[in-house]
């Protein structure tokens, strides 16, 4: 056993283009996979949830103590620059646990864990209920090109596909690495909440995580249904508290003061949230699919742990490392992750994928590499 997941594991560290001669594997059912992780795997630990919590938000109240100090001159812009680095990565622990309250896997008192999310949501600039929603279609549709949603890639004989290609081919390999880079890490996380960026092809463009009109709903299944527009409104609310405050303090301290300490953080947030998020579930080995082909478990499967280190894993909670097992059950908390990755590799050690290439590899091989798929006449799933 150890062997053979030894094996699976190199195999799965030097990620390429699959051959066209290899048929897809034999995947599990749905219910094969939840009864790899046992019940008590869900079970709350208040010591372990509140000191996560604790520790995230301590550490994000210090490392913003510290932006207040800073002076908002010139040559002290080497200091900024440290400064929304180290705190971004820190803050970005408080998203992660925000997230995991959106799957009931913080606390049992589904009310209690709907206000921790919707505050710590709502103050980095996150519509939390709306997102939620979005994300468990996500978790629904894993890898399904027509239903799934975030990081859906273009078809190659789409017009979106055609453009992404002919854009590759004109500018190259490596400045369209750089193009993909920016347009994801940089500007994706705002374009995918206001209108739908590489979400799934039934649900239209745009989408909008603020608003459900008749112009934000134009596929053939809504993302957001008329019946959600309240919860929409509640997530709109928070963030319209959120800049309140922040214009308040613009007016006390300065709009410099703000942008450096508020904005240069909420910056890394979001790029630490598409880093981890995009090289989950992309990468030139990783197959898509269409309706024919897409089961539920071939798509939680497709996900890919990747190794983030024991620094970044205590401050982000395992997110990035323990990923497979949150895509078979996201009720279980991000503490008892660990275990349930070992069991899943344990069981089914040749589909519980692992890339140990380093992140800022990976990263780039995803954005040169990564455009749009194309079907593999053998195994019918579709490739980049």
């Amino acid at each position: 056993m150890v062997q053979r997941l030894t094996s699976s594991v190199a195999l799965l560290s030097r990620p390429s283009r699959p051959p066209q001669t290899t048929p897809q594997p034999q995947y599990p059912s749905k219910a094969e996979l939840l009864q790899a992780l046992p019940a008590e795997l869900t079970r709350f630990n208040p010591v372990k949830a509140w000191g996560s919590l604790g520790m995230s938000l301590g550490l994000s109240v210090l490392a913003y103590g510290v932006g207040t100090q800073i002076p908002l001159q010139l040559w002290a812009t080497p200091l900024w620059l440290l400064y929304g680095a180290v705190t971004g990565t820190v803050v970005m622990g408080l998203w992660v646990l925000a997230h995991e309250c959106g799957h009931n896997a913080f606390h049992p008192n589904r009310r209690l864990e709907r206000w921790i999310g919707f505050l710590l949501h709502s103050a980095l600039l996150v519509p939390y209920f709306s997102w939620a929603r979005s994300h468990a279609t996500h978790h629904a549709h894993c890898n399904h090109l027509e239903q799934g949603e975030t990081h859906v890639p273009p078809r190659e004989e789409s017009l979106s596909g055609q453009i992404t290609e002919n854009l590759r081919r004109r500018l190259g390999r490596r400045l369209f690495g750089w193009v993909s880079l920016f347009s994801h890490l940089v500007v994706g996380w705002p374009l995918y909440l206001f209108v739908g960026a590489t979400g799934g092809e039934d649900y239209g463009r745009p989408t909008s995580h603020f608003w459900n009109g008749p112009s934000t709903n134009q596929g053939t299944r809504p993302l957001f249904p008329r019946a959600f527009r309240g919860q929409m409104v509640r997530s709109n609310l928070g963030l319209l508290a959120c800049l309140l405050v922040l214009g308040g303090l613009a007016l006390q301290f300065s709009p410099a003061r703000v942008l450096c300490v508020y904005g240069l953080p909420y910056l890394v947030v979001n790029l630490w949230l598409v880093t981890y998020t995009w090289l989950q579930h992309t990468d030139l080995n990783i197959p898509h699919f269409a309706s024919d082909q897409w089961t539920w478990a071939k798509g939680a499967l497709q996900t890919v742990d990747r190794p983030y280190g024991p620094l970044l894993n205590l401050l982000h909670h395992g997110i990035g490392s323990t990923h497979v097992c949150h895509h078979v059950n996201p009720r279980i908390p991000h503490y008892n992750a660990w275990r349930g990755n070992a069991l899943l590799r344990q069981r089914f050690p040749g589909l519980v994928r692992y890339d140990a290439t380093p992140i800022h590899q990976a990263l780039w091989r995803v954005a040169t590499g990564c455009a749009a798929v194309r079907r593999n006449p053998i195994d019918g799933a579709f490739y980049f």
